[in-house]
């Protein structure tokens, strides 16, 4: 059965249930009870219980029903509107009055016209015979005064007035908590998006530029193969990262492509770069959010290597149960590079804020600098 159509009947059933019990109840406090002494030829006999029915609760019932639904479904809704609270709570206050009198008029017309209630326990008429063994026939009495019970019923009008109330603000309070889960979960969907879009075209402009530089000057089989790889990184990076997640493998493998097209830049003897990662069986059921650890080697790149300058990145990926450990240490040269700081480059705090978007406390983020070097290890849950 579809979600909504489930929804709907389990409604029905429990508005039925409600209202069933609340039948029930009204036919208890509305019953009236006494004891009789029965005449046997003229002589004392044994006390009986009688019980005197309402016989108009379902009339009762029908005007709470239309008390609860009218407030529910459209007087809440309009008088919610209104900018004084106490005219709000005079119309709802005088649209019950207004039914809790209807009420009383039409059953009281309704006693008027047929003029009995009817016991259910009554001892059978003098003359009559008697078998005070079983219970006496039932035989109509003169109705009960139908005012004598209008505290009652004010009791009863009065607590379903509160609980269309409670029922109003409860299904309100539902209702506007999942709009507003909705809206956070739309929002932190456009806003991983966004994150993610800011990630690398930084990075895809500076390398065509080293591309197209190399291009004018020299031909080489390092060309096709910088490209090549800035073609993968490419296709990653617009179809197949398009998703919440990816296998582990892929961003090994991108990152490997992305250290190899940074690496073009300077010359072997300024840069050295170690990788360390678990084989592909190691990985092959481990699902991560696409491109989530790049921001770091871009930063250990524009911060941790400088022309003319030994430099060194240590990067690793490692798996213990169920704990990813992403480690990454360089050279610290960003007092060096501080004039050569772009503003629109990509930072940390894009990085952060992505990871408690994505995997909110399922993840610790340290960073240290100590003795040269700048380090970064992020543990990840992947429970």
């Amino acid at each position: 059965m579809p979600r909504f159509k489930t929804k709907y009947v389990a409604a029905f059933f429990i508005h039925a249930l409600f209202w069933l019990g609340m039948y029930y109840a009204l036919r208890a406090l509305t019953v009236s009870s006494f004891k009789i002494l029965v005449s046997n030829n003229g002589q004392l006999g044994r006390p009986m219980n009688m019980s005197m029915l309402f016989p108009y609760s379902k009339q009762v019932l029908v005007s709470l029903m239309i008390l609860f639904y009218s407030n529910s479904f459209w007087l809440f809704n309009t008088v919610m509107r209104y900018k004084s609270k106490v005219l709000s709570a005079m119309v709802i206050s005088g649209w019950a009055l207004m039914l809790y009198g209807m009420n009383f008029l039409v059953v009281r017309w309704l006693i008027a016209s047929r003029g009995v209630h009817f016991a259910a326990n009554k001892p059978a008429l003098p003359g009559a015979p008697s078998d005070l063994s079983g219970p006496p026939p039932v035989e109509p009495v003169n109705a009960i005064d139908w005012t004598q019970m209008q505290g009652t019923i004010a009791l009863v009008f009065l607590s379903v007035l509160g609980v269309a109330i409670a029922y109003y603000f409860i299904k309100e309070w539902i209702r506007n908590d999942l709009a507003r889960t909705e809206a956070l979960a739309q929002q932190l969907s456009a806003e991983i998006r966004f994150l993610r879009s800011q990630v690398n075209p930084h990075f895809l402009f500076n390398t065509l530029n080293n591309l197209f530089s190399m291009a004018q000057k020299k031909g080489n089989e390092e060309l096709a193969d910088g490209i090549s790889k800035l073609s993968g990184v490419m296709r990653y990076m617009i179809y197949e990262s398009n998703t919440d997640r990816v296998p582990l493998q892929k961003e090994i493998e991108y990152l490997t492509d992305c250290i190899a097209l940074n690496k073009l830049r300077y010359v072997d003897s300024e840069v050295k770069v170690n990788f360390h990662y678990p084989d592909r069986a190691s990985v092959a059921s481990v699902q991560v959010a696409p491109m989530l650890f790049i921001p770091f080697l871009e930063n250990a790149f524009k911060h941790g290597v400088a022309i003319g300058q030994v430099s060194s990145i240590d990067m690793t990926i490692a798996l213990n149960q169920n704990k990813l450990i992403f480690t990454c240490a360089n050279t610290d040269h960003s007092g060096v590079k501080k004039m050569d700081e772009e503003k629109g480059g990509i930072g940390l705090e894009n990085v952060k804020r992505r990871l408690e978007l994505v995997y909110l406390t399922k993840h610790e983020l340290m960073l240290q600098k100590e003795r040269g070097k700048y380090n970064i290890k992020l543990q990840i849950d992947l429970a």
